[in-house]
């Protein structure tokens, strides 16, 4: 999937981005949540997240709603951030 080309809903090539390495449990999940209902279904949806917590719970929990979990991956250079990339149901 690295080299596939993503388009979003407005035209854009690759997944919209979601940034929360500074939230924490549970804002975390909301702020993710809360992203993927603004998005169309198929879309890809790359979040940034940090620490054990949300890197163990996040795709388990959107895995469980149904939602495809396309990657997970260590950011390179950025020591304990990783980056998940979801594919929206529906």
């Amino acid at each position: 999937m690295k080299n596939a080309k993503l388009i979003t809903k407005d035209g854009n090539t690759g997944p919209i981005l979601l940034d929360i390495t500074a939230q924490v449990c549970p804002l975390t999940f909301v702020h993710t949540r809360l992203r993927l209902e603004r998005m169309e279904p198929g879309e890809v949806l790359e979040i940034r997240l940090a620490g054990a917590e949300p890197l163990r719970n996040i795709p388990r929990t959107l895995a469980d709603e149904g939602h495809e979990v396309l990657s997970i991956e260590p950011e390179p250079g950025s020591p304990g951030i990783h980056r998940l990339r979801v594919r929206k149901s529906g």
